[in-house]
């Protein structure tokens, strides 16, 4: 094989409508990206319309070309989940039949209780609530008490907030770490993720300190298409939360990219630079955390600019033997209700490997695995997924 490199982008939570099974899971009517432009009079994405976003799905702002840079298509999520670490897991090779539980009601008082005794603090909140409003909510509690804010979501996810100036951070990772233990560490998968979400200021005014946050998830059950890479010998680069989803498995090199979407792209163009063969697999978490589960139209379009403006760099650092791919793990509507991900389609854009192409409605995720490690010439046996290459 000649040196290739394949380069994957997460835009996180940036889907493109309702998947077939939204109504299963109360997202009839979702489209990230389509209900964001209509939201904010239009997007403005020059370089994305040019790959051929708006071949893709009706974008306002972003009419289709005719002579698209990039293959287009849409992706069908196959995983019992609208969740990041199934999106993630399953584009390398890992399905999820099953859903993972989930607690609408809050966790159970076992829980709880045993996650006091072994902190030595005690717990407010436990329900499901979006981050920024409970800390909102429960801050000024906080604060006074010293007590935890722990706090779920339509996800499988145990999150864990505190205020730096209250808690030390180090002992917020040290308390993750416990839940850690208790509920995916002991045998029986009680969560998917446990999530330290640390923030500082006033009443009013707290921020979350994203550059600091840090998940602990399951170890992946099978061998990935990371493996896979990692395994014939090139580097595989984790740029964000990618190695904490993977939980370090088939990753060679972890550039966390802080604080923001504008340093993750700077990390990936200096792993480009730095790399011969292999996989650089990025994930842009500000469209998720910051714009979709805020309900934040105005802020998703500016970032979908941003992201926009910064492609031509990203397509200028490749060379004749690279393969991009742009793509997403889920839907996270800023326009519809609630705070949480909705079950959408992603869309799909490749760049590189032969003229370009409609690719279709590819049924699976784990499409993206496969047609990066069929590009990088590391074994595909087994594991699900085809080739668009």
């Amino acid at each position: 094989m000649k040196e290739r490199r394949a380069v994957v982008v997460v835009l996180d939570g940036v889907g493109a409508g309702e998947a077939p099974d939204a109504a299963a899971f109360g997202d009839e009517g979702a489209n990230t990206l389509a209900n964001t432009a209509a939201a904010v009079g239009g997007l403005e994405l020059p370089n994305l319309q040019r790959l051929g976003l708006g071949n893709i799905l009706r974008l306002e702002g972003v009419p289709p070309t005719r002579s698209p840079a990039a293959s287009w298509g849409l992706m069908t999520e196959r995983s019992a989940a609208k969740a990041t670490l199934a999106g993630h897991w399953e584009m390398m090779g890992l399905v999820l039949e099953e859903p993972l539980p989930t607690y609408p009601e809050g966790f159970p008082e076992e829980i709880i209780s045993r996650f006091e005794r072994e902190t030595g603090r005690r717990v407010i909140g436990n329900r499901p609530a979006s981050g920024t409003q409970i800390i909102e909510e429960l801050g000024p509690e906080q604060e006074r008490t010293g007590a935890w804010i722990v706090y779920t979501s339509a996800d499988s996810v145990f999150q864990v907030a505190a205020h730096t100036g209250i808690i030390p951070l180090q002992e917020l990772y040290d308390a993750c770490e416990k839940a850690h233990r208790m509920l995916i560490g002991e045998g029986k998968i009680l969560v998917e993720r446990v999530i330290a979400r640390p923030y500082h200021g006033e009443p009013g005014s707290y921020e979350r300190e994203n550059e600091n946050r840090h998940d602990y998830g399951i170890e992946p059950f099978g061998e990935t298409y990371l493996d896979r890479v990692e395994r014939a010998g090139m580097e595989v680069v984790a740029v964000g939360k990618v190695h904490d989803i993977f939980d370090g498995r088939g990753i060679t090199r972890h550039l966390p990219g802080k604080p923001d979407d504008a340093a993750k792209l700077d990390a990936a163009l200096e792993a480009l630079g730095s790399m011969k063969s292999g996989l650089v697999f990025a994930n842009l978490v500000d469209f998720d955390a910051k714009y979709g589960h805020r309900r934040d139209p105005e802020g998703m379009a500016q970032n979908l600019e941003r992201f926009d403006g910064r492609l031509p760099e990203l397509l200028g650092a490749l060379g004749e033997e690279d393969l991009l791919i742009v793509t997403a793990d889920h839907g996270n509507d800023p326009t519809f209700r609630g705070t949480d991900h909705t079950r959408e389609r992603v869309p799909l854009l490749s760049v590189g490997g032969g003229e370009p192409r409609p690719l279709g409605i590819r049924e699976t995720f784990a499409d993206v695995g496969a047609t990066a490690a069929a590009w990088l010439g590391a074994d595909r046996g087994g594991l699900p997924g085809e080739s668009w290459i």
